[in-house]
């Protein structure tokens, strides 16, 4: 009886993460835990500030499932736990809950500095987006300030608080809005079909890939350079992000947004050694 249980509950809890966009989550929550070795937090620090990210990008995740079911079952979208019912939603909003108040208390847990920016500026942003946001011409400023303020969330998580530079936030944001423009490639006609027009849709895909390539490179410049002269170890890395860039520019379905989580991950070592 055990194991027929645990076999029955091994695929709901896969789906459950499914729901919750657990790659961007993760890839999130990675970022953060690299920006946590640019400042002087302690071990215990660095991993609470990384969980309050964790459990934030989880409520976003789910948040994002449940508001757009219907839309997702309209397009059939077999990728999707909740609209395909795979998972029930009484289970996803209860997991939500849970994740929304572990972050509140996570994000506390660091100091009061660092918790109003990550709920009130970048979770609160990302909620926005799936309240409506999204769907406007200004769809790119949630990510924009999502991704913007995660150095603030960790710079003003350790014992003497302080803002982070303006290139590290700069450059973080620049990520951001790259990713929301070429993490909305695949889904194009899905999104037209259902009323969805952000500001990718309005200007178009080749636009948007080429628009997002160039913030890519924008953010890594600004990584390696905005501290002073780079050192020579740096132009490796830059090349790296170009080839990355590349596949950004020309590939296709989800390989352009794991492009951008790549070029992020080698930003963010650039940040973490230059900061």
């Amino acid at each position: 009886m055990s194991s027929s249980v645990e076999r029955a509950a091994w695929p709901s809890t896969v789906a459950l993460f499914q729901a919750a966009h657990f790659g961007p989550t993760l890839a999130v929550t990675v970022l953060v835990a690299l920006l946590t070795t640019s400042f002087e937090l302690t071990f215990a620090s660095a991993f609470l500030v990384t969980a309050a990210v964790f459990t934030g990008q989880l409520t976003i995740g789910w948040a994002n499932d449940l508001l757009d079911r219907d839309r997702d079952r309209q397009s059939g979208r077999t990728d999707k736990p909740l609209a395909s019912g795979e998972i029930p939603v009484r289970l996803v909003q209860a997991s939500l809950c849970v994740a929304a108040g572990a972050c509140v208390l996570l994000s506390f847990s660091v100091g009061w500095r660092s918790a109003v920016v990550h709920l009130f500026l970048g979770l609160a942003s990302g909620h926005a987006y799936n309240l409506g946001l999204k769907s406007t011409a200004v769809s790119w400023l949630p990510y924009a300030i999502a991704f913007g303020t995660l150095p603030a969330v960790v710079s003003l998580a350790g014992s003497s608080p302080e803002l982070p530079p303006w290139w590290m936030v700069t450059a973080s944001a620049a990520l951001g809005v790259a990713a929301h423009f070429l993490n909305t490639l695949p889904d194009f006609e899905d999104d037209a079909a259902t009323g969805v027009r952000g500001l990718p849709h309005r200007l178009g895909q080749n636009t948007s890939r080429l628009l997002a390539t160039t913030l890519l490179l924008s953010a890594s410049g600004i990584a390696a350079f905005g501290p002073g002269s780079p050192p020579p170890w740096s132009w490796v890395v830059l090349a790296a992000t170009v080839a990355l860039a590349a596949v950004a520019l020309l590939g296709r379905g989800r390989r352009p947004f794991y492009a951008a989580i790549a070029i992020a991950v080698l930003d963010v070592v650039l940040l973490t050694v230059r900061a």
